[in-house]
């Protein structure tokens, strides 16, 4: 029985694995661009989300091309490719290893998720290259996940290691990553609009791949080119809520409370008229990645069904949810009859409670597999994160199954022990169920896909 549940179980894995891939390739960033863009002679056409925009290349004397991101250097080669020769300057921020070679468009590799000092390099030149352009020049730009830690430039009087010290103690505490760009909003001199004030009075065509829940156009890389509706006093309650108040760098904590009382002007809002020349589309999410999920179990057989792309929370609690799902299926075939493919996407948080080495989609995995360890059904969870990357590792999540705990056990390590001690990698690369993709180049969050048969 064992030997023949074996086998369905690795036809399921494969299976899931399918529909992974299936998802990343919907999302790929040179193809994202490349269906927003048309060009017929001079006129470019934009569209994306039910909106579209033409412009007149010829009313333009220079073209420059700024981002950051995950995603930055196969969006620039889309880019490229439409446009050749016409990019007058092109300079991208892009993670470490998430690179290729690109002819108008120059590179830099920083540091992602805490930045670093090549990243505050990189934002800094493309501010100078954003201030020198004019009424009469075009500026596309490229973002996607991780832009907000790759666009690094403090305000003044806050240096970058406390940006750094900051950015570090939210992440350990379990902030989401709106409560996250909501402080970099108001510390930074490129996030929250002031890209777009920068490049004012140039047009500004600004392309996003939406890392966030719900697609919030001035979340996604902390929007520097996007209305901020955050405030100072927001940026403040956050520090609050995670009683951070006296641990945050002085220089923050004095900046912020002088923004609560006034004495820092806010970032750009609705209404202000830098933002009449600037076109902000969203051109791939989440969503279009759990639709591509679900075709492709569809192809393979099983039933369907997209719980949400907006799903957040503790992730060892949405584990739990997840299996709770699965145990109904089993028992009452409900909300969905067996084989059935449950699909769902969005972005947990970790606390960190522990000194061991993972993420949120190997943690999540490993929850799932002790909650489905007894059940003699046939269940097979997968959670990977779209970008090749989960955590501080070389994995982008795990694909368990009732038999991991027993492939743990066989080999002596505990894990519930590697559980609490936030230790998901070690203890899923033991047991061969590290899902290992190398990076994607795109980050639309997470991917998470449930098999039951």
């Amino acid at each position: 029985m064992e030997k023949r549940d074996g086998n369905i179980l690795e036809q399921m894995r494969s299976d899931a694995l399918k529909c992974f891939k299936a998802a990343i390739d919907s999302v790929n960033p040179y193809d994202a661009v490349k269906r927003a863009l048309t060009l017929s002679g001079n006129i470019i056409t934009v569209a994306a989300g039910g909106e579209r925009y033409d412009f007149d290349l010829e009313k333009f004397d220079r073209i420059f091309l700024v981002g950051g991101g995950k995603a930055g250097a196969p969006m620039a080669a889309a880019l490229e490719d439409t446009l050749g020769n016409r990019i007058t300057e092109g300079l991208i921020v892009v993670k470490y290893g998430f690179t290729r070679n690109l002819l108008y468009t120059e590179i830099i590799e920083a540091g992602h998720p805490v930045p670093d000092e090549k990243g505050r390099a990189g934002a800094k030149r493309i501010m100078d290259i954003l201030k020198k352009a004019g009424e009469r020049d075009l500026v596309f730009s490229i973002i996607s996940g991780g832009g907000s830690a790759l666009l690094p430039l403090p305000v003044e009087g806050i240096s970058f290691e406390h940006k750094q010290k900051i950015t570090q103690m939210l992440l350990d505490c379990g902030a989401g990553i709106d409560e996250i760009n909501c402080i970099r909003k108001h510390i930074s001199a490129t996030k929250g609009g002031q890209m777009a004030r920068a490049a004012f009075p140039a047009t500004t065509i600004n392309l996003m791949l939406s890392d966030v829940v719900g697609d919030k156009m001035d979340v996604i890389a902390s929007g520097p080119f996007v209305p901020d509706n955050s405030s100072f006093k927001d940026a403040w309650d956050i520090v609050t809520k995670y009683r951070l108040n006296d641990l945050i760098p002085h220089p923050i904590r004095d900046h912020l409370k002088a923004g609560v009382d006034k004495k820092i002007e806010e970032t750009p809002k609705h209404g202000d008229e830098i933002f009449t020349r600037v076109f902000n589309l969203i051109i791939g999410s989440n969503m279009i990645a759990l639709e591509a999920a679900e075709k492709e179990a569809r192809r393979l057989g099983y039933s369907t069904l997209i719980l949400s792309s907006m799903i957040e929370g503790e992730t060892r609690d949405i584990a739990n949810v997840h299996t709770a799902i699965a145990r109904e299926v089993i028992k009452s075939g409900k909300p969905i009859a067996p084989p059935c493919s449950i699909i769902s996407g969005g972005e947990t948080t970790v606390t960190i409670r522990g000194n061991g080495k993972g993420g949120r989609n190997q943690e999540f995995c490993l929850a799932a597999a002790m909650d489905i360890h007894d059940m003699p059904e046939r269940v097979v969870i997968l959670s990977g994160g779209t970008d090749g990357n989960d955590g501080p590792t070389n994995a982008a999540g795990a694909i368990v199954d009732p038999f991991t705990i027993k492939r743990g056990d066989t080999a002596g390590i505990s894990a519930s022990g590697h559980l609490a001690n936030n230790d998901s990698y070690h203890y899923l690369e033991k047991t061969g169920d590290l899902l290992i993709t190398g990076p994607t180049n795109t980050n639309v969050m997470d991917v998470r896909v449930m098999l039951v048969r």
